[in-house]
């Protein structure tokens, strides 16, 4: 983290901090990275108020800076631009069926990542900072994660490491017992879990990625293998065409 500091000539980080695991070890080992020069973002957007306490609990307890920043408000307004405009599309260019459960939760949903990234990238552009993500092994194999949200960031200091090993780390850490006790959730509204959205345990996943297919039964194997099919795009830059 230091090196990629010194090879974007930037200052510090900020982190965008929810309460969670992920975005607590991200933080202190930004803090250990830049001492003095990490900053902690709390962007609560129609969020669980627990996300938002947990979150300040964790700066305090690393004495890390925090801004807090609402923006509900600015969801709220683009929504009632964004869902009249919708409407407009002529009916040729809509999906035959109409979207149910999760599918029509996620665009709504995926405005906050994005949001909130903005916010991360506004607020690091001004302080000449780098914007560290949260992601982890797990969560990026799926492609667990919004787009140009919470997939946006200048490095991914989790990327190498599985949910468990997140956690030893965050032992390692001295992050807090109520942080590491919390159910994996995005924070995409409210009760949202991520194991009962991707349908499978953090433990199979870890087992199918450390031992292979085998690890797990035939049904779930393909189901994990559909999601990293699914998601390739995500985890690329975007598609250029071949020049001769």
């Amino acid at each position: 983290m230091r090196r990629q500091l010194v090879s974007a000539g930037s200052r510090g980080f900020v982190v965008g901090l929810s309460g969670g695991v992920d975005s607590a070890v991200v933080l202190r080992l930004a803090q250990l990275a830049a001492p003095h020069t990490t900053l902690g973002l709390i962007l609560p957007c129609h969020s669980d108020p627990q996300d938002e306490q947990d979150a300040a609990r964790v700066a305090e307890h690393f004495s890390v800076p925090t801004l807090r920043i609402d923006l509900s408000g600015a969801y709220d307004t683009l929504i009632a631009s964004l869902q009249p405009a919708l409407q407009a599309v002529p009916a040729p260019m809509r999906p035959a069926a109409v979207a149910e459960g999760l599918r029509a939760r996620l665009p709504l949903a995926n405005i906050k990542p994005r949001l909130r990234m903005t916010t991360l990238y506004y607020t690091a552009n001004s302080l000449q900072y780098l914007v560290p993500g949260t992601g982890n092994r797990a969560e990026l194999a799926i492609g667990h994660f919004t787009k140009h949200g919470d997939g946006a960031a200048d490095l991914l200091p989790l990327a190498g490491l599985v949910k468990s090993g997140v956690r030893a780390l965050a032992r390692d850490l001295d992050v807090p017992s109520f942080v590491l006790d919390r159910t994996p959730g995005a924070g995409l509204w409210i009760g949202q879990s991520d194991e009962e959205e991707i349908g499978f345990t953090y433990d199979e996943l870890e087992r199918y990625l450390a031992e292979g297919p085998q690890a797990v039964s035939p049904a779930l194997a393909m189901k994990i293998e559909r999601l990293m099919r699914l998601s390739e795009h995500k985890r690329q830059l975007a598609a250029v065409p071949d020049v001769e």
